[in-house]
C-alpha cells in the first residue's frame, strides 16, 4: 500500500534510510524531551492486522478467543516498554481510492480461489506465504476486541491515512506504527514497520524520510509531488506514465541503469524543474493540464492543516465533509451516529445515514460452491431491513426512495459499479419504529421494541418471547443459523448441529483447551459455512447498533460465539454421524442447553416452512493426515467468486445487479482428492 516501489528502494537500494531504532530507548528520550506528555505511538489498525493475527489456523473463520490473547500480549509488551498506544481504524473507503480498492479486491478474489483449489487438494489449509486470507470481519472485531481490552481506539470519518498522520502531530505523538508508505510522504511524526517489529527486544525500525530527502536531494515538501509521479492509492501509474517516461529518458543520458531508477529519474526531474525562491505552482513543469489537475488533487491530499507546499499555488482548503442524507435524517441521530462511529462503538450506522455508501471486502467462499449462496447474496435482506430502519422509505413524500450504495465483493461480481440497495420495511410492522425513541428513550417499554425489532430485522420477531430464556451470545447464534438455514436452503441437520454444539461448548472451554483443538482435515465447504456465520455477526452487530443497543456490543462478538478449528471439528464429526452426546462432550448440562437452543432454532424453520433433514456427507480423504497444531508453531503466518444457485437468484427482492454477478462454475466430480462417501452400497458390476 501507498507509493508504489518506494519501501523496495529505501529498504534494498539506500537500506541506511531503514533506520534501526529501540523503541523503549525512544519513549525514554521522548518522554525527557516532553515530560509533560505520555510516549505515544498511534497504530494504523488496518495496516497492522496482518502483523496481528498470528494464530496459526486462519481458513477455518478465525481463533478469536486466541486472537484476543495475542492482542493482550502485544498490548502488554508496550505497556512494559512505557509506550501508551491509540489505535485509529480507517471508517470509509474514500471515493478517490476506489479505483485501487476494487483492483486489490479483484486480486484478493484470485488469491482465495487459489486458496479453495488447494484445500480441495491437499484436503488442508495452506502453509505457504504466498496463499493467506484474513479471517472475515477481522477488521470490524478489532476495533471491539481493543476496546475491551482497554485500548484508545477512534475510527475515522475520511480517509485513515491521513487522520492518523494529522492525529500523531497534532498530538506529539512518538511516532506511528503501521505498513504504509503514504507514511513517509505526509510530514508528521517518525513511521516505524510494524512488519520488523520484535516483541521480544522492542526494535523496529524508522523509515527516514529525512534521509531519503538527503539521498534523492528533495526537500520534504517535494514527497508529495514524488509520491503521485511515481504512483500511488490516489494517482495510478498510467494516469502519469508520459511524465515518468520524460523524466526516464531524460535521467538515463546522464546516468546508467541502476536499480531503483524510476525513483531517481522522477527526483532528478523534479530537481531540475523545481520552482525558484517565492514561485509556486506546477507551471514550471512540462506538463498538461489534465495531469496538472491530477497531480494538484494528489498532492492536496497529503498536506495536514496548515502546511503549504511550493508546487501548489494556493493553499489547501480542507474540504468540509457533506452529507447527504442530512435533509432526511433527524440532527440528532447524524449527531449521535457520528459519535458512536468516530469511538468505534457501531457498525455500518454512519456510513449509511452520512453518504448512503457501504463497501465489504472479501470473504473466503468457494466461487465453485452450487449450495451456499455467497454472503453478499445471503443477508441482503437482513441489510434492506437495517437500511429501512434507518432511512425513510419515501423521504419527499413521492414514489422516490432512497437508495444505499454497497460495495460488496464476491465471486463473480466485477465491482464496476456499486449495486443499489432500497430500504425495506420490517414485514412485522405497518408503521416503522420510531428511530429517536429507539436511540435515545431508556425506558423498559423501549427496550422490549428494541430487542423485538432487532429479532425483526432476522425475520424472528414472534420468537421474542422464546428467547427471553437464552443470553445475548445464545441469541446471537439462534438467529443467525436460523436465518442461514431458511436462506440458504441447503443446510442439513448436521450442520445445523455442528454450528449449535459449537456454540454450546466454546462458552465453556479456557484458552488453554481451545489451544489443543486438532482437526484431521480441511473441508472447504466447511470453511465456507464458518465464512457465513462470522459475516453474520458483523450484521448483527449492525442491527444492534440501528436499533438502539438492546444488546451489549461484546455479547455478541465472535469470542463469546465462534471459533474456527472447533465448528470444523464439530463439523467433521457430526458428518461421520457422531451421536450428538459425543458433539457435546458427554456433558449433561451442555446437552441439556443444545437441546434447548436446537428445538428453537428447527421450530423456526418450521414456522417459516423450511423443513430440516438429516443429510450426512461422511467425509472421505485421500491421503489425509491428522494436523497438530504444534507441527505449525514453527511459522508465522504472514499477512498477506459465482453462483446464486438459480433457485436463490429467482427469490424476491434481491438487485438485479446481485443476481447477475454471480454465476455459477460447473461443478467437477473428481475435482481434487475430495469425494463424498455413496450414502447406500453401490453395486459390483
Amino acid at each position: 500500500m501507498g507509493v508504489k516501489g518506494l519501501q523496495y528502494f529505501m529498504e534494498t537500494c539506500h537500506p541506511d534510510t531503514s533506520v534501526p531504532v529501540d523503541l523503549k530507548q525512544m519513549a525514554l528520550n521522548h518522554s525527557k524531551a516532553y515530560p509533560d506528555s505520555n510516549a505515544t505511538l498511534v497504530v494504523d489498525g488496518m495496516g497492522c492486522l496482518r502483523y496481528l493475527y498470528r494464530c496459526q489456523a486462519w481458513v477455518h473463520g478465525g481463533q478469536w478467543q486466541e486472537y484476543m490473547h495475542i492482542l493482550q500480549e502485544f498490548i502488554t509488551a508496550f505497556k512494559a516498554a512505557g509506550i501508551r498506544l491509540v489505535f485509529i481504524f480507517d471508517g470509509a473507503v474514500e471515493e478517490q481510492k476506489r479505483a485501487e480498492w476494487v483492483k486489490r479486491r479483484l486480486r484478493v478474489n484470485l488469491d482465495i480461489a487459489k486458496i479453495f483449489q488447494y484445500i480441495k487438494s491437499h484436503n488442508q489449509q495452506p502453509n505457504s506465504r504466498d496463499l493467506f486470507c484474513l479471517p472475515s470481519g477481522l477488521a470490524t472485531f478489532s476495533r471491539f476486541a481493543l476496546k475491551k481490552l482497554g485500548q484508545e481506539t477512534w475510527c475515522s470519518v475520511r480517509e485513515g491515512d491521513y487522520e492518523i498522520a494529522d492525529y500523531a502531530l497534532s498530538h506529539n505523538c512518538m511516532g506511528i506504527l503501521g505498513q504504509d508508505t503514504d507514511f513517509i510522504i505526509y510530514n508528521t511524526v517518525p513511521y516505524m514497520s510494524i512488519s520488523k517489529l520484535n516483541l521480544s527486544n522492542m526494535s523496529t525500525v524508522v523509515f527516514s524520510r529525512e534521509r531519503l530527502c538527503q539521498v534523492l536531494k528533495l526537500h520534504m515538501t517535494d514527497l508529495p509531488l514524488l509520491a503521485c509521479m511515481v504512483g500511488n492509492d490516489i494517482v495510478s501509474e498510467q494516469q502519469t506514465q508520459r511524465l515518468r517516461n520524460i523524466a526516464l529518458a531524460s535521467y538515463r543520458k546522464k546516468h546508467r541503469q541502476v536499480q531503483g531508477g524510476k525513483i531517481y529519474a522522477v527526483a532528478d526531474f523534479i530537481n531540475a524543474y523545481h520552482p525558484s525562491e517565492g514561485a509556486f505552482g506546477l507551471s514550471f513543469l512540462p506538463i498538461h493540464g489534465s495531469e496538472k489537475e491530477i497531480l494538484e488533487k494528489g498532492m492536496r491530499t497529503y498536506l495536514l492543516p496548515g502546511q503549504t507546499s511550493p508546487w501548489l499555488e494556493c493553499s489547501p482548503t480542507i474540504p468540509e465533509s457533506v452529507c447527504l442524507m442530512e435533509k432526511f435524517i433527524p440532527w440528532d441521530i447524524l449527531q449521535a451516529a457520528k459519535e458512536k462511529h468516530i469511538h468505534a462503538e457501531c457498525y455500518l450506522v454512519f456510513n449509511v445515514l452520512y453518504d448512503g455508501v457501504v463497501d465489504c471486502s472479501n470473504t473466503l467462499e468457494d466461487e465453485d460452491e452450487v449450495e451456499l449462496p455467497p454472503q453478499a447474496i445471503l443477508y441482503l435482506s437482513v441489510r434492506e431491513r437495517i437500511y429501512g430502519l434507518l432511512l425513510p422509505a419515501q423521504p419527499d413524500c413521492s414514489s422516490n426512495s432512497l437508495s444505499v450504495k454497497e460495495w460488496f465483493v464476491f465471486p463473480g461480481n466485477p465491482l464496476k459499479e456499486p449495486a443499489k440497495v432500497t430500504p425495506k420495511p420490517l414485514s412485522h410492522r405497518e408503521v416503522p419504529p420510531d428511530l429517536m425513541a429507539l436511540w435515545f428513550r431508556t425506558d423498559p417499554e423501549v427496550k422490549r421494541v428494541q430487542v423485538s425489532t432487532l429479532l425483526g430485522v432476522f425475520d424472528l420477531h414472534d420468537f421474542t418471547e422464546d428467547l427471553q430464556q437464552f443470553d445475548a451470545p445464545l441469541i446471537a447464534v439462534i438467529c443467525l443459523v436460523t436465518y442461514i438455514a431458511i436462506r440458504a436452503r441447503h443446510l442439513s441437520l448436521e450442520d445445523i448441529d455442528a454450528y449449535l454444539s459449537q456454540a454450546v461448548c466454546v462458552r465453556f472451554k479456557s484458552f488453554t483447551e481451545m489451544q489443543q483443538i486438532r482437526t484431521p482435515v480441511v473441508d472447504p465447504r466447511a470453511v465456507q459455512l464458518g465464512s457465513l456465520f462470522v459475516r453474520g455477526l458483523t450484521y448483527l452487530i449492525a442491527a444492534n447498533s440501528a436499533c438502539g443497543f438492546p444488546f451489549q456490543m461484546d455479547e455478541l462478538m465472535p469470542w463469546k460465539t465462534f471459533d474456527g478449528l472447533l465448528f470444523h471439528c464439530k463439523y467433521l464429526q457430526s458428518h461421520s454421524g457422531c451421536p450428538n452426546e459425543e458433539l457435546l462432550e458427554g456433558k449433561l448440562s451442555w446437552m441439556s442447553l443444545f437441546v434447548s437452543i436446537r428445538a428453537v432454532v428447527l421450530e423456526a424453520c418450521r414456522r417459516r416452512g423450511t423443513s430440516i433433514h438429516s443429510q450426512p456427507r461422511r467425509l472421505q480423504y485421500s491421503q489425509a493426515r491428522p494436523v497438530n497444531v504444534d507441527d505449525l508453531r514453527g511459522e508465522r503466518r504472514p499477512q498477506l467468486q459465482a453462483t446464486a444457485r438459480l433457485e436463490f437468484s429467482q427469490q424476491p427482492g434481491g438487485p438485479a445487479h446481485y443476481q447477475q454477478g454471480h454465476r455459477p462454475r460447473p461443478r467437477h466430480s473428481n475435482r481434487g482428492r475430495y469425494h463424498l462417501a455413496p450414502r447406500w452400497p453401490q453395486s459390483q458390476n
